[in-house]
């Protein structure tokens, strides 16, 4: 679609979601009006957006609000109500979990002030409305930082070095997603490959914060040779986010085959396979493409799949680990760091530019990407020799706040 055509779409969307906005605040005579200030909104909005920026604050806060009027008259009821279930959803699609505990107190404050004006027949569609936009402009004031920044838009694959362009071609991802990708991109497969690694050579990852020369042997070994290795795996997860990874898992993660983490160890006795599938491009004999899949072994339910890429960059080396998504890929491109005792580190928590989290959107036709950058996220992976046992700690922070340690105890096949 062309740059005009998207153009009009999204004002025809923002006219139909103004439509129904003014249909829930005002009935008949408020559909026209709706229609014409959101479709009005949209086209300033986009007027005023300069290339690889996402439409203005002001215009999303009011498109969040035009969603919620017709959604809070289907709520009806007492404005309490209706404005801490508005404000509980606005709160939890802001992810940070500082945003999803202001949310419902936002919206029963908003809920409370419109009962205390109009009474209980406070209109419910304006109290959800008015919480939602209320939320938006509180969270604002409070917490300055982005959550997220589109960082490219339409850009070629080699100008984005830290993110890996392979998508999920339909809505799927499972266990046999290198199996479909060969089949694309076409070159040699070979399903659980003997004596691979993640990694070709730790030696690609030198640079000024990291010599592979003071790796533990050990170490080395896991990372060049991750099939000689299996895993034992126990979640360490923080109780405040336990309901809501309960529902990501159960509405989108396990539906989508990816990213499918373990809730607790009573689940990680069923055992986890631990396999890499490779492609390897025609005329030649080096691997393009290391899947690292991570499953349950009693069912082959899968758990991870990731795609493990390194790359070189400022004279650093970086690796990048790709999870394919339908029609995008979210990566993490983590930098190599020492380890006191021999270990490594990969960590997303640096000041260089590379390392983080990015979103993208993979176009099927001319395979450029729109990616978003993901600010708050953070991980940390520590692998190391612990009275001669190979461990590893895989720790995730969200804005700050610790949610999940994946701790490894990794042992040599017999």
């Amino acid at each position: 679609m062309t740059d005009s055509g998207k153009r009009a779409a999204g004002v025809v969307f923002a006219a139909a979601v103004g439509a129904l906005a003014g249909a829930a605040l005002g009935g008949r005579r408020g559909v026209a009006p709706g229609a014409a200030l959101l479709a009005s909104t949209e086209l300033v909005a986009r007027a005023r957006q300069r290339p690889n920026e996402v439409p203005p604050w002001w215009s999303r806060v009011v498109m969040s609000g035009a969603i919620a009027a017709p959604a809070g008259r289907l709520l009806g009821g007492d404005p309490v109500r209706v404005g801490l279930i508005a404000g509980a959803v606005a709160g939890a699609l802001g992810l940070r979990p500082q945003k999803v505990a202001l949310g419902p107190v936002v919206g029963a404050a908003v809920g409370a002030a419109w009962r205390l004006a109009g009474g209980r027949d406070a209109s419910p569609a304006a109290v959800a409305a008015t919480a939602v936009v209320g939320f938006r402009v509180v969270s604002a004031v409070l917490f300055r930082d982005p959550q997220v920044g589109l960082l490219a838009e339409r850009a070629r694959a080699e100008d984005l070095p830290f993110v890996v362009p392979l998508e999920a071609r339909g809505g799927y991802v499972g266990t046999d997603y290198v199996r479909g990708l060969a089949e694309t991109i076409g070159g040699s497969y070979r399903a659980d490959a003997a004596d691979v690694g993640i990694l070709a050579s730790l030696d690609d990852l030198a640079g000024p914060q990291f010599d592979p020369a003071v790796v533990d042997p050990a170490v080395r070994e896991f990372y060049e040779h991750t099939t000689r290795f299996r895993l034992d795996i126990v979640p360490e997860w923080r109780p405040w986010v336990r309901p809501g990874y309960l529902l990501y898992r159960t509405f989108v993660a396990r539906p989508l085959g990816q990213a499918n983490v373990p809730m607790n160890q009573r689940e990680t006795l069923r055992g986890v396979r631990s396999r890499i599938d490779t492609i390897t491009p025609e005329g030649t004999d080096l691997i393009g493409v290391r899947g690292w899949i991570r499953s349950f072994a009693d069912t082959d339910e899968p758990i991870y799949v990731g795609i493990y890429t390194t790359y070189r960059h400022d004279d650093r080396g970086y690796v990048s680990v790709g999870f394919p998504v339908p029609q995008g890929s979210f990566t993490a491109t983590l930098l190599p760091l020492p380890r006191p005792g021999g270990g490594l580190v990969l960590t997303s928590r640096s000041d260089l530019a590379h390392p983080g989290h990015y979103l993208s959107y993979v176009d099927p036709q001319t395979r450029e990407l729109t990616t978003l950058e993901v600010h708050g996220f953070t991980e940390q992976l520590d692998v190391y020799v612990e009275d001669g046992e190979l461990r590893a700690e895989h720790a995730f922070s969200l804005y700050g706040l610790p949610f999940l340690v994946l701790h490894y105890t990794i042992h040599r096949k017999g």
